[in-house]
Protein backbone atom coordinates (compact mmCIF):
# COMPACT_ATOMS: atom_id res chain seq x y z
CA UNK A 1 0.00 0.00 0.00
CA UNK A 2 1.20 3.11 -1.65
CA UNK A 3 2.48 6.56 1.08
CA UNK A 4 1.01 9.31 -0.09
CA UNK A 5 1.91 12.72 1.17
CA UNK A 6 -0.64 15.58 0.20
CA UNK A 7 -1.25 19.20 0.30
CA UNK A 8 -3.50 19.95 3.48
CA UNK A 9 -4.70 23.73 4.76
CA UNK A 10 -2.12 23.28 7.56
CA UNK A 11 0.92 21.28 5.80
CA UNK A 12 1.16 18.17 4.65
CA UNK A 13 -0.78 15.64 5.19
CA UNK A 14 0.26 11.70 5.29
CA UNK A 15 -1.55 9.02 4.17
CA UNK A 16 -1.85 5.28 2.50
CA UNK A 17 -3.36 4.83 -0.24
CA UNK A 18 -4.51 1.47 -2.30
CA UNK A 19 -5.72 1.80 -5.99
CA UNK A 20 -8.34 -0.70 -7.35
CA UNK A 21 -7.07 -2.49 -10.52
CA UNK A 22 -10.83 -2.16 -11.57
CA UNK A 23 -11.72 0.83 -13.96
CA UNK A 24 -14.15 3.00 -12.76
CA UNK A 25 -14.07 1.59 -8.95
CA UNK A 26 -15.70 3.64 -5.85
CA UNK A 27 -13.65 5.13 -3.52
CA UNK A 28 -13.42 5.26 0.17
CA UNK A 29 -12.06 7.64 2.40
CA UNK A 30 -11.62 6.20 6.35
CA UNK A 31 -10.67 8.82 9.24
CA UNK A 32 -9.28 7.86 12.65
CA UNK A 33 -10.04 8.58 16.54
CA UNK A 34 -9.61 11.20 18.22
CA UNK A 35 -5.72 12.65 17.76
CA UNK A 36 -5.24 14.06 21.61
CA UNK A 37 -6.00 10.00 22.74
CA UNK A 38 -3.79 7.89 20.61
CA UNK A 39 -5.84 8.22 17.35
CA UNK A 40 -3.83 7.41 14.18
CA UNK A 41 -4.32 6.24 10.71
CA UNK A 42 -3.15 2.38 11.85
CA UNK A 43 -5.64 2.20 14.44
CA UNK A 44 -6.88 -1.62 14.49
CA UNK A 45 -10.48 -0.40 13.36
CA UNK A 46 -9.96 2.22 11.16
CA UNK A 47 -7.01 -0.20 9.41
CA UNK A 48 -9.68 -2.92 9.75
CA UNK A 49 -12.41 -1.07 7.26
CA UNK A 50 -9.67 0.14 5.33
CA UNK A 51 -9.02 -3.19 4.54
CA UNK A 52 -13.20 -4.06 4.01
CA UNK A 53 -13.80 -1.34 1.23
CA UNK A 54 -10.44 -2.60 -0.16
CA UNK A 55 -11.30 -5.87 -0.33
CA UNK A 56 -14.68 -4.85 -1.73
CA UNK A 57 -12.64 -2.97 -4.56
CA UNK A 58 -12.60 0.19 -3.64
CA UNK A 59 -9.68 3.00 -4.36
CA UNK A 60 -9.23 3.35 -0.41
CA UNK A 61 -7.08 5.74 1.61
CA UNK A 62 -6.78 6.45 5.40
CA UNK A 63 -4.53 9.60 6.24
CA UNK A 64 -3.16 10.88 9.99
CA UNK A 65 -4.81 14.55 10.78
CA UNK A 66 -2.89 17.54 11.25
CA UNK A 67 -0.19 17.06 14.14
CA UNK A 68 -0.39 12.95 13.74
CA UNK A 69 2.54 10.88 12.60
CA UNK A 70 4.52 12.79 9.57
CA UNK A 71 1.49 14.84 9.39
CA UNK A 72 2.28 18.63 9.49
CA UNK A 73 0.21 21.30 11.78
CA UNK A 74 -1.42 21.04 15.28
CA UNK A 75 -4.76 19.51 16.77
CA UNK A 76 -7.34 21.85 15.90
CA UNK A 77 -10.42 21.19 18.04
CA UNK A 78 -12.50 19.18 14.99
CA UNK A 79 -12.36 22.21 12.49
CA UNK A 80 -9.39 22.35 11.16
CA UNK A 81 -9.45 18.40 10.92
CA UNK A 82 -13.03 18.73 9.14
CA UNK A 83 -10.54 20.86 6.08
CA UNK A 84 -7.81 18.13 6.41
CA UNK A 85 -10.85 15.17 5.44
CA UNK A 86 -11.32 17.71 2.77
CA UNK A 87 -8.04 17.97 1.08
CA UNK A 88 -7.84 13.80 1.56
CA UNK A 89 -10.89 13.41 -0.48
CA UNK A 90 -9.91 16.17 -2.99
CA UNK A 91 -7.14 14.23 -3.76
CA UNK A 92 -9.03 10.91 -3.73
CA UNK A 93 -11.22 12.22 -6.51
CA UNK A 94 -8.71 13.72 -8.40
CA UNK A 95 -6.82 10.28 -8.53
CA UNK A 96 -9.86 8.64 -9.35
CA UNK A 97 -11.88 11.30 -11.91
CA UNK A 98 -14.26 8.80 -13.02
CA UNK A 99 -14.97 7.01 -9.60
CA UNK A 100 -18.15 4.79 -9.23
CA UNK A 101 -19.59 6.44 -6.07
CA UNK A 102 -18.04 7.76 -3.04
CA UNK A 103 -17.94 6.65 0.57
CA UNK A 104 -16.50 8.13 3.89
CA UNK A 105 -15.90 6.29 7.27
CA UNK A 106 -15.13 7.51 10.59
CA UNK A 107 -14.32 6.06 13.81
CA UNK A 108 -15.11 7.88 16.91
CA UNK A 109 -13.61 10.92 16.60
CA UNK A 110 -13.45 10.63 12.90
CA UNK A 111 -17.14 9.76 12.51
CA UNK A 112 -17.73 12.72 13.89
CA UNK A 113 -15.61 14.03 11.39
CA UNK A 114 -16.89 12.16 8.32
CA UNK A 115 -20.17 13.24 9.04
CA UNK A 116 -19.71 16.92 9.02
CA UNK A 117 -17.79 16.21 5.55
CA UNK A 118 -20.65 14.51 4.65
CA UNK A 119 -23.27 17.68 5.01
CA UNK A 120 -20.39 19.75 2.64
CA UNK A 121 -19.80 17.18 -0.34
CA UNK A 122 -23.18 16.41 -2.03
CA UNK A 123 -20.91 13.69 -4.23
CA UNK A 124 -21.10 11.40 -1.37
CA UNK A 125 -23.16 8.45 -1.56
CA UNK A 126 -22.56 6.45 1.64
CA UNK A 127 -21.23 6.46 4.81
CA UNK A 128 -19.93 4.27 7.71
CA UNK A 129 -20.07 5.70 11.01
CA UNK A 130 -18.30 3.63 14.35
CA UNK A 131 -19.06 4.07 17.97
CA UNK A 132 -19.90 7.96 16.75
CA UNK A 133 -19.59 10.30 19.94
CA UNK A 134 -22.62 11.42 19.90
CA UNK A 135 -22.63 12.10 24.01
CA UNK A 136 -19.84 14.35 23.38
CA UNK A 137 -20.69 16.63 20.35
CA UNK A 138 -23.67 17.58 18.94
CA UNK A 139 -24.98 15.70 15.50
CA UNK A 140 -27.63 17.83 15.21
CA UNK A 141 -26.44 19.56 12.24
CA UNK A 142 -27.19 16.46 10.29
CA UNK A 143 -30.44 17.87 9.33
CA UNK A 144 -31.06 16.88 6.63
CA UNK A 145 -28.78 14.14 6.62
CA UNK A 146 -28.45 13.47 2.47
CA UNK A 147 -28.27 10.15 2.56
CA UNK A 148 -28.49 6.56 4.59
CA UNK A 149 -26.08 4.38 6.26
CA UNK A 150 -24.05 2.47 8.27
CA UNK A 151 -24.05 3.15 12.15
CA UNK A 152 -22.27 0.40 14.13
CA UNK A 153 -21.92 1.04 18.45
CA UNK A 154 -21.16 -1.43 21.65
CA UNK A 155 -23.59 -1.70 24.02
CA UNK A 156 -20.38 -2.07 26.87
CA UNK A 157 -19.39 1.67 25.84
CA UNK A 158 -18.50 3.48 28.89
CA UNK A 159 -17.17 6.59 27.08
CA UNK A 160 -20.61 7.19 24.64
CA UNK A 161 -23.41 5.22 26.16
CA UNK A 162 -25.46 3.32 23.74
CA UNK A 163 -28.93 4.78 24.14
CA UNK A 164 -27.07 8.51 23.04
CA UNK A 165 -26.38 6.79 19.24
CA UNK A 166 -29.65 4.74 19.51
CA UNK A 167 -31.65 8.22 20.32
CA UNK A 168 -29.38 9.80 16.90
CA UNK A 169 -30.38 6.83 14.79
CA UNK A 170 -33.63 7.22 15.33
CA UNK A 171 -34.00 10.96 15.27
CA UNK A 172 -32.01 9.86 11.29
CA UNK A 173 -34.43 7.49 10.07
CA UNK A 174 -37.35 9.88 10.84
CA UNK A 175 -35.84 11.79 7.99
CA UNK A 176 -37.45 11.19 4.59
CA UNK A 177 -35.43 9.26 2.34
CA UNK A 178 -33.11 8.48 5.17
CA UNK A 179 -32.40 4.61 6.52
CA UNK A 180 -29.78 3.98 8.64
CA UNK A 181 -28.50 0.16 8.94
CA UNK A 182 -27.97 0.25 13.04
CA UNK A 183 -26.02 -2.87 14.41
CA UNK A 184 -24.93 -2.69 18.18
CA UNK A 185 -22.45 -4.88 19.13
CA UNK A 186 -22.52 -7.30 21.92
CA UNK A 187 -19.69 -6.80 25.00
CA UNK A 188 -17.95 -4.09 22.94
CA UNK A 189 -16.71 -0.97 24.50
CA UNK A 190 -15.52 2.49 22.85
CA UNK A 191 -11.71 0.72 21.74
CA UNK A 192 -13.47 -2.41 20.31
CA UNK A 193 -10.21 -4.61 20.61
CA UNK A 194 -11.72 -7.89 19.93
CA UNK A 195 -14.81 -6.81 17.83
CA UNK A 196 -12.55 -5.68 14.80
CA UNK A 197 -13.74 -8.97 12.63
CA UNK A 198 -17.31 -8.26 13.52
CA UNK A 199 -16.89 -4.58 12.13
CA UNK A 200 -15.31 -6.16 9.15
CA UNK A 201 -17.89 -8.62 8.42
CA UNK A 202 -20.59 -5.70 8.93
CA UNK A 203 -19.05 -3.10 6.83
CA UNK A 204 -18.73 -5.62 4.31
CA UNK A 205 -22.17 -6.83 4.09
CA UNK A 206 -23.73 -3.16 4.52
CA UNK A 207 -21.38 -1.63 1.77
CA UNK A 208 -21.88 -4.83 -0.39
CA UNK A 209 -25.50 -5.07 -0.57
CA UNK A 210 -25.83 -1.19 -0.87
CA UNK A 211 -23.45 -1.44 -4.32
CA UNK A 212 -24.72 -4.36 -5.85
CA UNK A 213 -28.53 -2.63 -5.17
CA UNK A 214 -26.45 1.00 -6.97
CA UNK A 215 -25.51 -1.53 -10.20
CA UNK A 216 -28.40 -2.90 -10.22
CA UNK A 217 -31.03 0.35 -10.27
CA UNK A 218 -27.94 1.84 -13.11
CA UNK A 219 -28.67 -0.98 -15.01
CA UNK A 220 -32.51 -0.85 -15.07
CA UNK A 221 -31.80 2.60 -16.38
Amino acid sequence: MPEVMFAGPDGRLEGRYHHSKETGAPVALVLHPHPLHGGTMNNRITYTVYQSFQRLGFSTMRFNFRGVGRSQGRYDGGIGEIGDAAAALDWLQAVNPNAGGLWIAGYSFGAFVSMQLLMRRPEVSGWVSIAPPASHYDFGFLAPCPCGGLMIHGDADDLVPEPAVRKLVDKLNTQKGVSVDYRVLAGADHVMANHAEAIAAAVEDHVGKKMVGRHLSMAAD
